[in-house]
């Protein structure tokens, strides 16, 4: 992203200039509060701005230097873009297997779609042994590994993440902490939203904090989590206290 700006309703600014790198191989991760302007940057990545009456008034978004500024939801999921949305978002009526498929719709290759799906077992072995059960019934945990494992079908180049930790105890949290960085070792690149912000700083390469529409900090994660500036302002920790969970 490069100086983008985005409206709502032709009224409401809600990114303010905004530019934003998620270099390749990367996991980074996009914090902030309520309000910050997160889920708009995720939308105008995704395609989705317009579902909401937004629109990008200035600035660029590019996948790989190809500019997505036309191109809708769908287009970018076939240029290798996939997002798990804030509250999984899976098809409640429909079985396990039935929504990793339906993950997998822009591959006609059965044996790719096959090898894929046996990569997000590796992952998530759950998913393997509840292949008939409707999704609706799984656990919490479990639903939120079928949303990641449904959006990994499409074998997406840049994954992006909204809220994945969103209600979990903090040992599915850990565990979905594990996922991300296992999918980014085997070459997905990762921009992750999260309010956790203890698991996000403990798994990501850089991190971002927005505020008002703008950057406000950026920098290795690491750095991040140790400045005392930001954790102050953005992160709601003194210098020496961990870094605060929301609470499930």
């Amino acid at each position: 992203m490069r100086d983008l700006a985005v409206v709502y309703s032709d009224a409401v600014q809600a990114l303010r200039g905004v530019t934003l790198d998620v270099p390749r191989g990367t996991i980074v991760a996009l914090l902030g509060a309520n309000g910050a302007g997160k889920t708009t940057l995720l939308r105008a990545v995704t395609g989705l701005l317009g579902l909401h009456r937004g629109r990008i008034v200035r600035g660029t978004v590019e996948l790989d230097g190809a500019s997505l500024r036309r191109a809708d939801a769908a287009a970018r999921v076939r240029a290798g873009l996939a997002q798990v949305m804030e509250g999984r978002r899976i098809l409640a009526e429909l079985t396990v297997d039935e929504n990793l498929r339906i993950g997998a719709f822009t591959s006609r290759d059965k044996a790719h779609r096959e090898a894929t799906r046996d990569r997000v077992f590796e992952l998530f072995p759950q998913l393997g042994e509840r292949l008939g059960q409707q999704a609706g019934f799984l656990s919490g945990g479990e639903q939120q590994m079928l949303a990641i494992g449904r959006a990994l079908m499409a074998r997406p180049r840049l994954l992006v993440l909204d809220e994945p930790s969103l209600g979990l105890a903090p040992q599915l949290v850990r565990a979905i902490g594990d996922a991300i960085v296992a999918i980014n070792r085997r070459g997905t690149t990762v921009l992750l939203v999260e309010q956790n912000a203890r698991m996000a700083l403990s798994i990501a390469t850089r991190a971002v904090v927005l505020a008002g529409g703008r950057v406000q900090a950026e920098g290795a994660a690491s750095e991040l989590a140790d400045d005392a500036a930001v954790r102050a302002s953005y992160l709601g920790a003194a210098p020496g206290e961990p870094l605060p969970e929301p609470a499930p």
